[in-house]
């Protein structure tokens, strides 16, 4: 029968009133669980908990909020297995890359228990003649989440912890491919110690998304998906009036010098190609090769290629898992058939894998695709999937035209050993994330992660201090305090600072 995965409102589970839908093992193609779906009544029932819990979580003190945030990061560390284990069940990544994501969901956790030094605000003294001015920062409200099912762990961690560490109560809207691990991240909130309803998971599709960006409860939306949905919410929910941070998709390439390490960035491409099947919007799925590096590259990504050992994310040997649905499957093997017709090379052609065992799951082997115009689709477009486009320019001021052309711009890197080009590469190039010999460069989480162009929607970042910025507001005070006996002749002028 599998088990069930409800609600968590108000501190217990709950099923709700909404329809439900299975949960599939991506290696096996078999349903595992249960999914509670929610609706709009849904919503409404944890707004209502969530404004009520903010109320009191807002004036806990900060020392005692970061105690919770210490506790928290002890109890994820302890229960890392579990939540791996049942990422991998869900989603198809290999145990090690799900205890990789929360390792790095737990950075902007520790940024979390210094939120203090965040939250300080500015003083000055005398602005004017016996008047003093500072700021500080306040929490929002009610705030919400909706994140996608490629990071089920990492992606949420970039927003409930700081979200609840200044003040807010959280409401989250995980992916329905994979939603177990945020329910077991409020069971571990809750043992932390942070109060019944500041923290809550409602599940559900596009109704349930809809009611979280127009609820008038709701004062701020964070997203991370898809460019089109990345869209849809930041229309929504800002035609409401709320602050938005929507995070798009991407098409992130790396920029392979003559003067590279021809096998080290074959290797590192590789990983960022092919690690979690590619489905990671810091992933590389083009690679673009500069003069005479074009055909050293293809023979050194072959090889790395085709060593990997693609199978079940629960089995230590695994290097690559499956995609996680059979559309996600057939999308990536029409993209390569697309591409073979117009006259693409297949380099590695992993469409006929079959894992052994495994022969209804989402498995597709690695695949690398050279001699593509670009124009074509498989090119242009998202693939989310494991298959590495390489193409060729001639210099280095072709490969820049190249990758600035696209219309996404969230991560990109360049493998060189010149200082010249690195410097002129991230300075020149329009994308929010640049590596220089890293092909994934996700931030550290007291940096902030956040691309441009069509791979964010909104003013703000997320993680980091743009995630503070993002979760509060500022309020500016001015103090003047005049002795008893003190007069102050009335003017109908504006003040100045005399």
């Amino acid at each position: 029968m599998g088990y069930d995965v409800q609600h968590w409102i108000g501190g217990t589970e709950t099923a709700g009133t909404g329809s439900t839908q299975p949960i599939l093992n991506p290696a096996t193609g078999q349903e595992v669980g249960t999914l509670h779906l929610g609706d709009a009544g849904t919503v409404d029932r944890a707004v209502e908990v969530a404004t009520a819990a903010q109320r009191e979580w807002a004036t806990v003190s900060l020392a005692k909020r970061t105690q919770i945030m210490y506790r928290m990061r002890q109890l994820m560390i302890e229960h890392t297995e579990e939540i791996a284990r049942a990422i991998t069940r869900e989603h198809g990544k290999t145990v090690a890359d799900a205890t990789g994501e929360i390792a790095r969901g737990l950075e902007t956790l520790e940024f979390a228990t210094s939120i203090t030094q965040e939250l300080k605000g500015g003083f000055s003294e005398n602005v004017s003649t016996g008047v003093d001015a500072h700021t500080m920062r306040q929490p929002l409200g009610v705030v919400a989440g909706i994140t996608p099912f490629n990071f089920p762990a990492m992606v949420p961690f970039w927003m409930h912890p700081i979200a609840l560490a200044t003040g807010n109560a959280f409401i989250l809207k995980p992916s329905e491919r994979d939603p177990s691990a945020s329910n077991i991240v409020a069971r571990l909130y809750q043992e932390a110690g942070v109060p019944d309803g500041v923290f809550q998971v409602v599940h559900g599709g596009k109704e349930t998304v809809d009611a979280l960006c127009t609820h008038p409860g709701i004062a701020a939306v964070s997203f991370v998906g898809s460019t089109p949905i990345a869209q849809h919410v930041h229309a929504t929910a800002s035609a409401a009036g709320k602050r938005v941070q929507a995070l798009g998709g991407a098409n992130n390439h790396a920029v392979v010098m003559p003067d590279a390490n021809i096998e080290f960035a074959a290797g590192q491409i590789a990983s960022g190609a092919f690690g979690s099947a590619g489905e990671r919007c810091m992933a590389v799925p083009v690679a673009v090769t500069v003069g005479d590096a074009h055909e050293p590259f293809l023979e050194a990504i072959a090889a790395e290629a085709n060593k990997l050992v693609v199978g079940p994310g629960d089995d230590p040997t695994t290097d690559m898992p499956p995609v996680i649905t059979a559309a996600a499957r057939e999308r990536v093997l029409r993209m390569a058939d697309e591409a073979e017709q117009a006259g693409g090379r297949l380099v590695v052609d992993g469409r006929g894998l079959v894992v052994e065992g495994h022969e209804n799951g989402n498995f597709v082997g690695p695949i690398v695709v050279t001699d593509l115009d670009r124009t074509h689709p498989t090119y242009t477009d998202e693939v989310f999937g494991p298959l590495l486009v390489v193409m060729h320019v001639n210099n280095f001021d072709e490969a820049v035209e190249l990758v600035n052309s696209s219309p996404f711009g969230n991560g990109t890197a360049i493998f060189t050993d010149s200082g010249h080009y690195a410097r002129r590469y991230q300075e020149e190039i329009q994308v929010g994330m640049v590596g220089v010999n890293v092909p994934i460069p996700t931030p550290v989480g007291y940096y902030s992660f956040g691309g441009w162009k069509d791979s964010l929607f909104g003013e703000h970042h997320a993680h980091g201090p743009e995630g503070v910025g993002f979760y509060t507001r500022q309020k500016a005070i001015t103090t003047r305090w005049p002795a008893q006996n003190e007069t102050v002749e009335s003017s109908m002028s504006f003040p100045t600072h005399d």
